[in-house]
């Protein structure tokens, strides 16, 4: 007997050491997924702004100091000016194309000007013949492609420019035309100007995420489009893609090729040229350029966004969530409690019974997606024709219900039967034991089923995503129209390969808010379940 009872001993504390052991492992694995989230998330409210964050939360969200704004503007302004005025002379010497336009524009305005001057026509037809002369001289070297016969043409160019009949006139800027070609022509070679050309390109794109649109220039429709890196961690992304080109390269014969990082100012990209300098001036100037500042950006809860999730919060998402959920819950609780009620206490233990049991049991397996689709086919489809938070809101109820039917069976199995049997012996009806004695007494295993349903409806996608949800929007006034969610923007930002590349903050945030929301959803409810208990107890 001592033999049995020390071997049960023993397998009961082997019993609790790997219960403990599953709970502990468990708790490690939650902290392991949740913790790299949540950290990620909270990058979505702490963070390094920088002036063009507070441009666009002026200009979209209506909110921060205009003349402030203005005085900070001005001085990024003056600061980037030495990147642009780079941009511009280095293009002029590789975008031939544009500068021969302008000569020929220079040669129209220098028509119209001795028009103007009612210059003889004798002298009128000279005048332009020696305009157009040196017209195409300049033309000439912008198409050469040696160095040496560009210079020669150039040369001829800059040795009218004491000319009299040039002087104060349109024809003026064809000089300064061949002294910036000029120095261009002794830095690059102008057989692979093509190829400049393109990594020209490449750095103008990179400043543009980087800075937004040059002041000159007209806004872009989209918001997206409208600004630079507005976060510090976004321009450390973008900097990186000005300051190396990625190129793909054969290391060894018949290998496939490597991708490689160079920097800008190698030589085979722009080492040795006028557009060298613009990568160390903007390295060296962030600050100025940016104008960095530390940030909590709490309004990011009940912000909107703008189109995409490019910038702005989650406050309709939250919203819309709430109210699915909410929604869901009204329609499934009093729904699974009367089933349950039904099915323990008028159903009895019969063949029907048993079959309603099995496919309850069934349905609380069966994949959301199947759930989404019957959404579809019949809230949508047939019931309301139309996609809306009714449809969705339904079809999250039919998803927990299984849940809260069964949650609530076992809590109402639960109740000791003298509760039952005390109440039947003072008089009161099978109804109104079951509602004042039974259900009271059964509400905290219920408010169980409830807590896990919360936490389910608020974090499906695919019941919603043909029956009510969107990607971007406001939440409707009315329940027969379409709200937004933080499930579904999670799904649209990760399956949106460009945004979620461009604003990872953006998805862990909804990840993160996610979770909060679940976790306050889940406290309420477990708050409320103690003191329904607490009161039952009769404390």
């Amino acid at each position: 007997m001592s033999t049995y009872m020390t071997i049960r001993r023993a397998w009961d504390k082997v019993f609790t050491i790997l219960s403990g052991g599953s709970v502990v492992i468990l708790g490690i694995l939650l902290v392991i997924v949740l913790v790299p989230m949540l950290g990620k998330g909270c990058s979505a409210v702490f963070f390094r702004e920088t002036i063009e964050f507070r441009k666009m939360e002026f200009a979209e969200l209506g909110r921060g100091d205009e003349q402030k704004l203005k005085e900070e503007v001005a001085q990024v302004t003056e600061a980037r000016k030495p990147i642009y005025d780079l941009i511009n002379n280095f293009s002029e010497g590789i975008d031939t194309e544009r500068q021969r336009n302008r000569a020929r524009e220079m040669y129209r305005l220098y028509g119209e000007q001795l028009r103007l001057k009612n210059t003889p026509s004798e002298q009128y037809s000279e005048y332009r013949g020696r305009a157009k002369d040196l017209r195409n001289l300049l033309q000439d070297a912008y198409e050469a492609i040696d160095a040496e016969t560009a210079k020669s043409f150039l040369q001829k160019v800059l040795e009218k420019r004491n000319d009299p009949i040039f002087q104060d006139t349109a024809i003026s800027e064809y000089f300064h035309m061949a002294e910036r070609y000029m120095r261009t022509v002794e830095t690059i070679d102008l057989s692979k100007r093509d190829q400049y050309a393109i990594a020209l390109n490449e750095v103008q794109e990179a400043l543009k995420k980087l800075l937004g649109p040059r002041p000159s220039e007209d806004l872009p429709p989209l918001a997206e489009n409208r600004y630079g890196a507005t976060r510090w961690d976004l321009m450390q992304r973008d900097l990186d893609h000005l300051m190396y080109a990625t190129v793909w390269v054969e290391e060894e014969p018949g290998q496939p090729l490597v991708k490689k990082k160079i920097p800008r100012t190698d030589p085979s990209q722009f080492g040795g040229t006028e557009l060298k300098p613009l990568f160390g001036t903007v390295k060296n100037n962030l600050d100025a350029i940016f104008r960095p500042q530390r940030r909590f950006y709490w309004q990011y809860f009940i912000d909107g966004s703008t189109p995409g999730h490019f910038f702005g919060g989650v406050g309709p998402e939250v919203l819309g969530t709430l109210l699915l959920s909410i929604c869901a819950m009204l329609f499934a609780v009093p729904l699974g409690i009367i089933s349950a009620a039904y099915l323990v206490e008028c159903g009895g233990n019969n063949f029907v019974m048993k079959v309603i049991r099995t496919c309850i049991n069934t349905l609380a397996g069966v994949p959301s997606i199947v759930f989404g689709l019957f959404g579809l086919a019949f809230f949508v489809l047939v019931v309301f024709g139309k996609p809306c938070i009714l449809a969705a809101s339904l079809t999250l109820g039919l998803l927990v219900l299984p849940v809260v039917i069964r949650a609530s069976e076992e809590a109402i199995r639960a109740v000791p039967r003298t509760y039952k049997e005390a109440s039947l012996a003072l008089g009161a009806g099978r109804f109104r034991t079951f509602v004042m004695v039974i259900l009271p007494a059964a509400m905290p295993g219920i408010l169980t089923g409830i807590i896990l349903s919360v936490s389910r409806a608020a974090g499906e996608t695919a019941p919603i995503l043909f029956t009510g949800a969107v990607f971007f929007g406001n939440v409707p006034k009315s329940l027969m129209g379409q709200t937004p969610a933080l499930s579904y923007g999670i799904h649209g930002i990760a399956t949106g390969d460009r945004v979620g590349m461009q604003m990872p903050h953006q998805q862990f945030g909804m990840v993160m808010t996610l979770v909060l929301l679940v976790l306050c959803l889940n406290m309420a409810a477990i708050i409320l379940r103690a003191r329904i208990s607490k009161k039952l107890r009769g404390y």
